[in-house]
């Protein structure tokens, strides 16, 4: 996707645009910044950030400690999901492998399994990373009897039953999990402005989501024996997911449950004018309280792109209220942590 282009396109809706910005030089200085620091998958949202950033904050906004802890909270909830299924890292759980853990190995290809491995040890990192830098403005640990993977609110015979003995739904669950993770760091970026380094690390974590998204992806559709890293379809498993979200999914791996990690998010009262949190369909890009923004299938009709191309190229960003919930669905009931 050609960003300058877009650039171009919005200037015409919107010509104040680039006096939103610092400058027009500043503003390609960034970008092309940008691609020293952190891998083209972040782009979209780099470009979130900017303009968010040019159609304004507010000072009721989370602070930058706000987004980091509900930022770890979520790492949390990866960390432990797979620490449970696949035996910790030796970090925030033990590493004794269980005989149930066992098993969930050995349905996974060693090529998966490695690849989960390492997805594993990022989420664990992950944890190192924002603890360390928030410091003692952390949140205490949570217990790992918070959560409940299968859904079941406690029971663990929700409508994820079987979570860590049937390596389909773990994938499937594991899959949901990022893909989350990816819209929430989406839609805490323009809160971290205030904080270069900060922004720039947490920019960094959402290319690394949006990498395990993308791969557990691949995963699904090759299935989980498969031990072609490309993961092409395998026998019952279909031509999906595809490695990125397409629409808004088509409700997710479970849409009864996960249906809304993909729609769209309620933009809390403290929101920024011009922010908001579109479904994961949405093909308009730049949109502010003045102008309606530039629909990229329209704008950009003459380069021939298939009309999938302009919704997922865009990883839409999710308000904190919607993320909760999401998350609540994988913890006790009487849980206070999201």
């Amino acid at each position: 996707m050609n960003f300058f282009q877009i650039l171009s396109e919005i200037e015409k809706t919107d010509p104040e645009v680039f006096e939103r910005f610092d400058s027009r030089r500043q503003v390609f200085k960034h970008l092309t910044g940008f691609g020293k620091k952190m891998t083209a998958a972040a782009l979209p949202l780099a470009m979130g950030s900017i303009f968010n950033k040019a159609y304004g904050q507010t000072s009721s906004a989370p602070s930058v400690n706000d987004v980091l802890n509900f930022a770890l909270k979520l790492e949390y909830l990866e960390a432990y999901f797979y620490n449970l299924g696949l035996s910790g890292d030796g970090t925030i759980d033990n590493n004794t492998t269980t005989a149930t853990q066992t098993a969930l190995r050995a349905q996974l290809s060693a090529t998966n399994l490695s690849s989960l491995l390492k997805i594993r040890t990022d989420e664990n990192n992950h944890v190192k990373f924002l603890r360390s830098a928030l410091g003692n403005n952390a949140i205490a640990a949570p217990a790992v009897s918070q959560f409940d993977f299968t859904g079941g609110k406690g029971s663990n015979t929700g409508p994820f039953a079987g979570v860590f003995t049937n390596a389909a739904l773990f994938l499937a669950v594991a899959q949901s999990l990022e893909d989350t993770g990816v819209r929430a760091y989406k839609g805490g970026a323009p809160y971290l402005a205030s904080n270069k380094d900060i922004l720039t690390a947490a920019l960094n974590i959402h290319s690394v989501e949006a990498r395990h998204a993308s791969r557990l992806r691949t995963m699904r559709r090759g299935g989980a024996t498969n031990n072609n890293a490309s993961a092409t379809a395998g026998a019952g498993t279909g031509a999906s997911p595809k490695s990125w979200i397409s629409g808004q999914d088509g409700g997710g791996a479970s849409p009864a449950q996960t249906a809304p990690i993909y729609g769209a998010g309620s933009a809390p009262a403290y929101t920024p004018a011009g922010i908001t949190f579109p479904a994961e369909d949405n093909v308009t890009q730049g949109a502010t309280g003045a102008a309606p923004g530039v629909n990229l299938q329209t704008a950009l009709a003459s380069l021939n792109f298939p009309a999938a191309a302009f919704s997922e190229a865009f990883d839409e960003p999710l308000d904190v209220p919607t993320v909760s919930t999401i998350a609540r669905t994988f913890t006790i009931t009487g849980s206070t942590l999201f």
